[in-house]
């Protein structure tokens, strides 16, 4: 404060009640000899001019003649400012005095006056004493208004003002200097504004502390600067967490508000929800479905369109010009088009004097614009903030909007690249129909739903000859439509392996030499391919289960006594790896019996152990359940976490046993006079079996097969005969040759055994084993 400056205080009568030091240089009196006299008496050219009337005030404000102590005269420049009480009630005033012309001849004070940062001064109980023209307008004020006021009394209360009030108590308490900084609506400021402050102790010629100064900077684009790019960089991290549409779209809004708009929402067009190519559309209204929006409060505005709905936007409405113009535009009342726009999607009820003055003043409609194509737009709407969007908001707003555009653009691929997959997955995977008796299967496929898409997991139940079963699963390395098509040609060719009827290790040898060639016939831009799988065949007639692997988890096995257990075996390499061979294991299983396949995906994970994993599937499979359907739900409940990372098949078979009536053997002995007792033992079977009906066919066929055998094969021969769904013979012999279809001539004395055999039954083949061959034929039951 400046050496010639007085302030000092009087009650609501005009008796000083305090004096500073400044007023007893400037006027010679001591605060003892001036506490408790009118001020009148003090600084008044004539002494004794008595009390303050009641309700006025105690001296006029501006130029007045007082006396020195000593007796010369001062003119000095006056400022009165009231103290109010409780009721606003007048309790007292602060005076401030000065020499008149102290300012304009005081280099200091010019330097005070003419900055242009704002600056004020303080007495020890913070109240204002001095600003100079930058600070009243930045307080939006006066300074006859504002002195004599406390910080908080005229900056108000906020929690930027109370910060600056106790960093200004600390430096008059502490003496030393601090910094400070807030974001307020400060005075007459239509917005709010960002100041940085700085605040020093003032001292006396002895070094006492007799107040504290402040100066702010205003810092208010340097700040919005810094959160437009606090809000880009936001951007980065916020949006496009997940490949779906809708929850970009979420994200996209909950980044705008309320920190850039009070209200904002997502229009997309309607082709982008379906994932499909955008069409050709020429009409002028354009078309879009609200997809998310949020509101910054009660008072701010509510939306018209619900989520899931479409609306309808005219040609010279700010959304439908963005999209037109592919460019953000701004839109503020006042506008024709704008109070227009805003009008027609007022409801008559709401449109009351209240309403009116909630309406948005400030819209920003911004495109959605991904690899050149428009995808919807971006609204942002203002109505509790006074400032309206200005340029650099557009720009901020595009910058953003184009980002959000990629995630949904990505999300859009993605959809449309996954249900491209899921349907040629799904035409793919097998259907498993009840075409077999050897088990009982249910089976599920949870496709992932993570960014790596769809990938190449599957499954197969294949009825093999002679009532077995070939039980199947797989996995391609990777993910998307390229692990999907792999996935296709394996499955087809397990198939195709399996109606050749070769062992289970001797399959995958087969389809491990496919993916080999599978991979160098690839091109250099698509990834290696790579495969587990796990072949297993049943038979119902011994309840042998041999199964083979190549790089896929063993199977579980469930027994009836509850017990449950992993199948040992040695897994082998994955498929593609070539050159190693594989192994089969074989075990006996009493009927009733659960073997469950399944792929990494429901045991291995990032975060997962697969030992734990496995002994929660094996616990899982012991819970009770009325199905095996129910019993594929438990396991996956148990095991499965809820956000799985892969694919997921699972195969459940419970195994069945033929019983010792379903099925009948003999040795053949190999001389062609056996035939006859062979089509004899034949016929009373089928009599004993109730099968009279296809006794003739059944006769022919046993006939055929057993006298090739004799004639072509090598002993011992072997004569079986099952009943099931169909009735199987099969007649094996230790030779390794397979007999050939052809068409006899008409002068042939043979070769038409096996052509009469395809045509009376079903279906005929042959399998080969490690001591000869078997060949079959399947008849129709009759109808009961």
């Amino acid at each position: 404060m400046d050496d010639a400056s007085a302030a000092l205080v009087v009650d609501a009568r005009g008796v000083v009640t305090g004096w500073s030091e400044g007023a007893r240089r400037l006027t010679g009196f001591s605060a003892d000899e001036a506490v408790g006299r009118p001020v009148r008496d003090v600084l008044a050219e004539e002494p004794g001019s008595g009390e303050t009337p009641p309700g006025g005030a105690p001296l006029p404000a501006g130029a007045v003649t007082a006396r020195h102590r000593d007796g010369h005269a001062l003119t000095l420049r006056i400022a009165v400012s009231p103290l109010d009480g409780p009721g606003d009630e007048t309790t007292g005033y602060v005076i401030t005095a000065a020499p008149a012309g102290a300012r304009e001849t005081s280099l200091a004070g010019r330097v005070f006056e003419q900055s242009s940062l704002p600056i004020s001064v303080f007495d020890t109980e913070h109240r204002f004493v001095r600003l100079n023209a930058a600070a009243c307008e930045a307080m939006g004020g006066s300074e006859e208004t504002l002195l004599g006021r406390t910080f908080l009394d005229a900056a108000g209360r906020s929690e930027g003002t109370r910060s600056i009030d106790r960093n200004m108590r600390r430096v008059a308490g502490t003496g030393r200097p601090m910094r400070d900084g807030t974001y307020s609506q400060a005075g007459a400021a239509p917005d709010q504004q960002a100041w940085g402050v700085e605040m020093w102790p003032l001292r006396d010629t002895t070094g006492r502390v007799i107040g504290t100064a402040l100066a702010g900077l205003d810092s208010t684009e340097q700040h919005r600067a810094r959160r437009r790019l606090a809000l880009i960089d936001q951007a980065t991290t916020a949006l496009g967490t997940t490949l779906d549409v809708v929850r970009t779209a979420e994200e996209f809004v909950a980044l705008l508000v309320p920190d850039f708009a009070d209200f904002a929402a997502v229009d997309l067009l309607d082709w982008v929800l379906d994932a499909e190519a955008p069409p050709r559309d020429d009409r002028p209204d354009v078309v879009m479905r609200r997809v998310a929006h949020a509101s910054a409060g009660p008072d701010a505005p509510a939306t018209i369109v619900q989520r899931g709905r479409t609306d309808v936007y005219p040609p010279y409405s700010p959304p439908a010009r963005a999209l037109r113009e592919r460019r953000a535009v701004l839109a503020r009342a006042g506008e024709p088009d704008f109070d227009r726009w805003k009008a027609e999607r007022e409801p008559r009820s709401l449109r009351t004097e209240a309403a009116r003055a909630s309406r948005p003043h400030a819209e920003l409609a911004v495109p959605l614009l991904a690899r050149g194509t428009t995808l919807g737009v971006a609204i942002a709407l203002r109505n509790l903030r006074p400032e309206e969007f200005e340029d650099d908001d557009a720009v901020l707003a595009e910058e953003i909007a184009g980002r959000a555009a990629v995630c949904v653009d990505n999300a859009r691929r993605f959809a449309r690249e996954r249900a491209i997959a899921m349907t040629l997955q799904n035409s793919l995977l097998p259907k498993v129909r009840p075409g077999q008796a050897a088990v009982e299967v249910a089976h599920r496929y949870l496709p992932t739903a993570s960014a790596a898409g769809i990938g190449g997991d599957w499954f197969d139940v294949i009825p093999l000859s002679g009532t077995r079963v070939a039980l199947v699963v797989g996995d391609v390395v990777g993910h998307g439509i390229p692990s999907t098509a792999t996935m296709g040609r394996l499955c087809t060719a397990v198939r195709t392996l399996a109606d050749v009827d070769l062992p289970p290790e001797e399959l995958l040898t087969h389809l491990d030499d496919l993916v080999t060639h599978l991979t160098d016939d690839e091109r250099d831009d698509v990834p290696e391919l790579g495969a587990t799988c796990l072949y297993a065949v049943y038979d119902p007639v011994s309840r042998l289960l041999t199964v083979a692997a190549a790089g896929h988890p063993p199977p579980a096995l469930l027994l009836p006594d509850g017990t449950c257990r992993l199948v040992p075996l040695n897994a082998g390499p994955p498929l593609g790896v070539g050159g190693l061979p594989f192994e089969a294991t074989e075990l006996e299983l009493p009927e009733g019996s659960v073997v469950a396949l399944y792929t990494d995906g429901l045991v291995d994970g990032r975060s997962r152990d697969v030992d734990h994993t496995t002994q929660e599937l094996c616990r899982a499979l012991t819970a009770p359940a009325e199905s095996l359907d129910d019993l594929c739900d438990v396991v996956l409940k148990h095991v499965l976490p809820e956000e799985p990372a892969d694919d997921v098949a699972l195969l459940l078979a419970r195994t069945r046993a033929l019983g010792a009536g379903q099925v009948a053997a003999r040795d053949v002995a190999q001389d062609p006079e056996e035939v006859a007792a062979v089509r004899k033992w034949a016929l009373d079977l089928l009599s004993a079996w109730g099968l009279d009906d296809i006794s003739f066919v059944t006769e022919l066929v046993v006939s055929e097969l057993v006298t090739n055998a004799i004639r072509y094969g090598e002993p011992p021969i072997g004569v079986r005969l099952i009943r099931d769904r169909t009735l199987i013979c099969e007649v094996s012999d230790s030779s390794s040759t397979s007999p050939h279809l052809r068409r006899a001539h008409a002068f042939d004395e043979g070769g038409r055994g096996l052509l009469l055999v395809a045509q009376l039954t079903q279906r005929w083949g042959s399998r080969q084993a490690d001591g000869g061959k078997t060949i079959w034929a399947e008849q129709a039951l009759p109808r009961r």
